[in-house]
């Protein structure tokens, strides 16, 4: 029987829907809210982007700030996390020689970004080894350390792994870096609506999070946080009007930001009600919604782990609302080449049993021995039952599988 709370999607019944980390899903009415801004929009275009519009993403911009824990003046509307770290990128000044440092669990288009900023500019990209399974807090804080040197310009950290779902010790990390002087780009994607949130309080440099994901927002719904300090020498990937307005009243970050060409601004209009919509699924809000998607992930967890007889990869505390497990070990080199997030053979056969979950090769770049993560979203939608159909499609795989799968990818 599906959760209670699932009336509010329109998920497409009979398909188990346990990757909501990848795209999320928005609930019908915050679908109905976007629509709204649509057709406002659509009435009399001029009328809306001449005058309306500016308030309008003003009014929406402080209640993301509120819900966040920033100054609105310090949030920036992009479309996407991706967007935000590529900004954030494309506005260092690096030298030859300097160094970019990020884990091995790094989302691969952050990875992408700094090899392709490191490359143009004849720095160095420096990849901590957390690993997995196997991690803790005190690993990956001991494994960022040891890779940061006296060339360090930026540290790009993950709040939220990707294919491994962990909750990285941010705020250690954050204090220790930037005691030695480095700036700290955090990749948010997961983290906003998952975690909660104090922006201002937490020290790092730049903070990138969509807002499509945990907080059930429209697709295309992200933001940009940049220390006050900060905010003169971070521009858009985009240049626009903003660049040479005479205005005085607001500043060039927003002015920038704000207008980088004509767009369908009808996303970021509607993430008030978003934010709304969390906190009125359970009567203790926010708060209660995050510790029942949390609980529901780590009881998913040991599930999976009973029934493929693996131990917890991570502690309880490593764990928000995502979680993943790992398959066999697979042979060297076994399969992989062809492999990527959406036409695995193991993700194959459990979507043709019906359920939609990630399974993504770990390492993700194998160079040897390699295995399967399988990654759980505990979304409000979610409950024990659709876990229940994964452990057994699972199991039902692995008791005739494991052999060749340990073999032949």
């Amino acid at each position: 029987m599906p959760s209670p709370l699932a009336t509010h999607w329109t998920l497409e019944p009979g398909v188990t829907f346990l990757n909501h980390g990848s795209f999320g899903a928005t609930p019908k009415a915050v679908l109905a809210a976007q629509q709204g801004w649509r057709d406002r929009m659509e009435a009399e275009p001029v009328r809306f982007f001449a005058r309306d519009l500016e308030p309008a993403l003003d009014a929406a911009r402080a209640a993301l700030a509120t819900f966040v824990g920033s100054n609105p003046e310090d949030l920036a509307w992009i479309p996407n996390a991706t967007t935000g770290f590529n900004t954030v990128l494309r506005s260092l000044r690096l030298e030859p020689g300097d160094e970019l440092l990020t884990t091995d669990h790094a989302y691969n288009a952050a990875r992408t970004a700094l090899d392709a900023v490191a490359a143009d500019a004849g720095a160095r990209v420096v990849v901590a080894s957390i690993g997995f399974p196997g991690a803790t807090p005190q690993s990956a804080l001991d494994a960022v350390l040891s890779c940061c040197g006296p060339r360090t310009r930026l540290a790009l950290l993950d709040h939220v792994t990707s294919a491994t779902a962990l909750v990285l010790p941010l705020a250690e990390l954050v204090g220790e870096l930037a005691a030695r002087g480095v700036e700290i780009l955090v990749d948010g994607a997961h983290a906003p609506g998952m975690l909660e949130l104090d922006l201002t309080s937490l020290g790092a440099t730049y903070y990138t999070g969509n807002l499509h994901k945990w907080v059930c927002g429209p697709k295309g719904t992200g933001f940009l946080w940049v220390h006050p300090e900060r905010r003169e020498r971070v521009r858009p990937l985009v240049i626009s009007h903003g660049a040479n307005s005479p205005r005085s009243d607001r500043t060039r970050f927003r002015l920038e930001f704000d207008w980088t060409g004509t767009f369908d601004p009808s996303g970021y209009l509607a993430v008030p009600s978003a934010i709304e919509f969390g906190a009125s699924l359970l009567p203790g809000g926010w708060s209660a919604l995050r510790a029942r998607n949390r609980a529901l992930a780590i009881e998913a967890r040991d599930r999976l782990c009973a029934v493929l007889e693996v131990a917890p990869p991570a502690p309880d505390e490593m764990i928000g609302s995502m979680t993943s497990v790992p398959l066999p070990e697979v042979a060297e080199s076994a399969g992989v080449q062809g492999i990527d997030l959406y036409s695995d053979p193991v993700h194959a056969a459990l979507l043709a049993q019906g359920i939609q979950v990630m399974v993504t090769p770990w390492p993700p770049r194998p160079t040897g021995r390699w295995r399967r993560l399988v990654r759980i979203s505990a979304a409000p939608y979610t409950d024990m039952d659709d876990v229940e159909r994964l452990a057994t499609a699972l199991g039902r795989i692995g008791t005739a599988a494991t052999t060749a799968l340990r073999a032949a990818g």
